[in-house]
């Protein structure tokens, strides 16, 4: 795992707690809350999993965005033109 697919995993798992990270290595991971750490098969499973999350997220936007300018009665485009 890199530093950042390990940083993603944590912020993924624990959005609300405080840690460091010297390098690639879960063995690196100082653990500054409360609580246990992800254990590094949690951190290894979240890895995976992220880019499916990041898909299933950009697909929610995209169904709300098109929600929202359907509730509007307004194209893209048009939406585009009132916020530049």
């Amino acid at each position: 795992m890199t530093h950042e697919e390990i940083i993603a995993a944590l912020q993924s798992l624990a959005p609300k707690t405080e840690w460091t990270l010297s390098g690639n290595d879960y063995s690196e991971l100082n653990w500054l809350s409360d609580g246990v750490p992800p254990t590094l098969e949690e951190i290894e499973a979240e890895v995976r999993l992220l880019p499916t999350k990041q898909k299933d997220a950009e697909t929610e936007l995209k169904k709300n965005k098109a929600a929202l300018l359907t509730k509007l009665g307004i194209t893209a485009d048009e939406a585009t033109l009132l916020l530049s």
